[in-house]
């Protein structure tokens, strides 16, 4: 007798649902994505238990007649697609047809649907993947899903559930997400009686932000638009024997981005923070991230990421969405080019702005995993009340502040909570600057007259560095400087790590790498892995001004290195980089390789801390600085400057 058999339809259905629905945040993205599909313009979220006993989605979209909504629960039945070639063009969020026989294997539900056209509308209802009742009624145009206590009859998957409030962040984050990436449309959320999001239709992506969390959020973000005509570069003609004469030639189509990055003094331990979306599709890849963290590579420290939320169109059949069962990987066609695009336009737009580090900020800054951009609960409590949730999300914010409606416009960046990976992860907190002692207006008193208008802070972008002037060391390893922006703190090592590190890679470009010859080789044994690295990057220790020869089986001498670093830093350096490329995840890169040589031999040459120096140094020192491409941090992602505004100061001593 044969051992393989066809499993049980049921089982089946259990088994797909494990790969399409995984918690509750994954039904409201499924069936978020129909609404969506649906031409919605008005969505309306409701959940009970972190949507553990229901989720219900009400939407305004095209409906369904009686045929279609009982088609609709059958497996790979769906509206999007009908043949093979449209798999390669998908242009609708859903497409596989299988979440809602998943959905219903697994839970209670009521789908009441009705499409304008017709006189009445139907109401299903399923219990664990079995049609209990159909029924035709008088409903509103558009559809409303309940789905009520979900994997009832999967006891093992749900007691892998995690806790309400912790689910309930993981839909808020969902839905917030989607709200930003969709501004023409209306959204809502609620939790039992409390309004977790309220976010009506905005002009655009900036309006939607700063109705969700605010201008404080939107300030600490920095606009990101770049467009890439894919004429060279686009879909492939058919060869000539297999064209038709009417048919058109295939429009190549434009790669656009827009969308927000974060400052670098916003700073993440792990890349939860990263939200992107292709195509209106919320998704995570690895190319993306990866482009992201070149982007910002000495610019943020190797071991933290930023906040980023971007939005890429392109071509349908540049993107190929059938890669996951729900859909949150991508393949790109041409992988490259969407790497090199993001990467180049992300970095274009941090050296435009070129932010300056502020004092106050950068003290309260660390970086951290849990804080989210999104109004999602922390704690059990806050799935019960508005006020416990507001009082959660704002709690950096609002000190003791009075109950108040939880809607759009209140939001602000909140705590949140570590996720897996795969899921609808929180993203960031930016500190607020807050000062010491009551926050009073100016003192009436008649002691001191307000400081005139003109001297107020010029603001952030592309600030003058050239126009300081330096009054001196503290502890001969900070120089303090002033212009009419405020009182600057200037690191002098990083300054110059930074002067040094860019001028390092334009000899480089050049080939006119300066080096010096040492007096006595210098020879250093090497591990295993540091020989392997070695050989691969010896080509560009070359080119950046070494001269190493192998020197035994497991060592090497160096004859000659580059100016400006001491001999007695040589092997450190070496042991150092060989050491940073040892432990590299991913296969090495030539500007990795240069970046990281550049960035060392910078470190080990620039000038040191308890170095006092002279005024004319000083001023050198700041001019220099002044002509680099990124004055604000230095090749390993730390600050260079620090500034204390006019404002800042003014408010310190209580005059505005």
């Amino acid at each position: 007798m044969g051992r393989i058999h066809v499993l049980p339809e049921h089982v089946a259905n259990k088994i797909a649902a494990g790969e399409v629905v995984e918690r509750p945040a994954s039904v409201v993205k499924e069936l978020l994505e129909n609404s969506l599909d649906a031409g919605s313009t008005r969505i309306r979220i409701q959940v009970e238990a972190g949507g553990k006993k229901l989720i219900q989605i009400t939407d305004d979209g095209c409906g369904m007649v009686r045929d279609d909504a009982l088609l609709a629960f059958e497996r790979h039945a769906t509206s999007k697609i009908k043949n093979a070639e449209d798999l390669l063009n998908i242009s609708t969020l859903g497409f596989l047809g299988e979440a809602l026989p998943s959905i219903a294997s697994v839970s209670r539900l009521r789908l009441e649907t009705h499409a304008p056209d017709q006189d009445s509308g139907t109401i299903i209802e399923i219990n664990g993947g079995k049609i209990f009742r159909v029924e035709e009624v008088g409903l509103p145009a558009g559809t409303s899903i309940a789905i009520r206590d979900l994997f009832f009859n999967t006891p093992a998957r749900k007691k892998f559930l995690k806790a309400e409030s912790t689910e309930l962040s993981h839909i808020a984050s969902l839905v917030t997400h989607y709200a930003l990436a969709h501004p023409d449309k209306h959204f809502e959320l609620h939790s039992a009686t409390n309004a977790m999001l309220v976010a009506p239709p905005v002009a655009g992506y900036s309006e939607r932000v700063y109705q969700v969390f605010g201008k404080e959020t939107l300030d600490q973000l920095i606009s990101v638009a770049a467009e890439l005509p894919l004429a060279h570069i686009g879909l492939p003609q058919p060869p000539p024997w297999r064209r038709k004469e009417e048919e058109e030639p295939i429009e190549p189509g434009n790669l656009r981005l827009h969308g927000f990055v974060s400052k670098p003094e916003i700073q993440k331990l792990n890349r939860n923070s990263i939200y992107t979306f292709v195509n209106g599709r919320l998704i995570r890849d690895r190319l993306i991230q990866h482009a992201l963290t070149e982007a910002y590579r000495n610019i943020l420290p190797p071991t933290v990421f930023p906040v980023v939320l971007l939005f890429i169109e392109m071509p349908n059949a540049e993107v190929d969405v059938n890669v996951h069962p729900s859909k949150t990987e991508v393949r790109f066609r041409q992988q490259s080019v969407m790497h090199d695009f993001l990467r180049d336009s992300v970095r274009a737009a941090l050296m435009k702005a070129r932010p300056v580090p502020q004092f106050v900020t950068e003290i309260r800054a660390h970086p951290t995993a849990s804080p989210s951009l999104t109004p999602g609960a922390r704690g059990a409590a806050a799935a019960e009340t508005a006020y416990q949730f507001a009082a959660t999300a704002r709690q950096d914010f609002v000190l003791q502040a009075p109950p108040q409606p939880v809607i759009a416009e209140r939001f602000h960046f909140s705590e949140g909570i570590d996720v897996a990976a795969n899921a609808a992860i929180p993203v960031a907190r930016f500190p607020r600057q807050t000062f010491a002692g009551p926050q009073s207006g100016p003192v009436a008193d008649g002691c001191a007259p307000p400081i005139p208008d003109e001297l107020e802070p010029l603001g952030d972008q592309a600030p003058s560095l050239s126009s300081l002037k330096p009054l001196g060391q503290l502890r001969e390893s900070f120089i303090l400087a002033v212009n009419q922006d405020g009182l600057w703190i200037v690191d002098q090592h990083v300054a110059h790590e930074r002067v040094l590190f860019e001028r390092v890679l334009k000899q480089r470009a050049q080939q006119k790498v300066e080096s010096q010859r040492l007096l006595m080789p210098i020879v250093i044994d090497l591990t295993p892995a540091q020989q392997a690295v070695f050989a691969e990057i010896s080509g560009e220790l070359h080119n950046n001004g070494f001269e190493v020869e192998p020197f035994g089986t497991r060592s090497i001498a160096v004859k000659i290195a580059p100016a400006g670093v001491q001999a007695a830093e040589v092997e450190h350096m070496l042991h150092e980089l060989l050491d940073q490329f040892s432990r590299e995840d991913q296969a090495l890169n030539l500007d990795q390789i240069r970046g990281r040589i550049a960035a060392s031999i910078a470190c080990h040459a620039a000038i040191k801390v308890n170095m006092p120096l002279e005024q004319n140094k000083m001023e050198w020192l700041l001019r220099e600085l002044a002509k680099t491409d990124c004055p604000m941090t230095c090749p390993h992602g730390r600050p260079v400057v620090l500034r204390y505004s006019m404002k800042d100061i003014q408010r310190a001593f209580k005059r505005i």
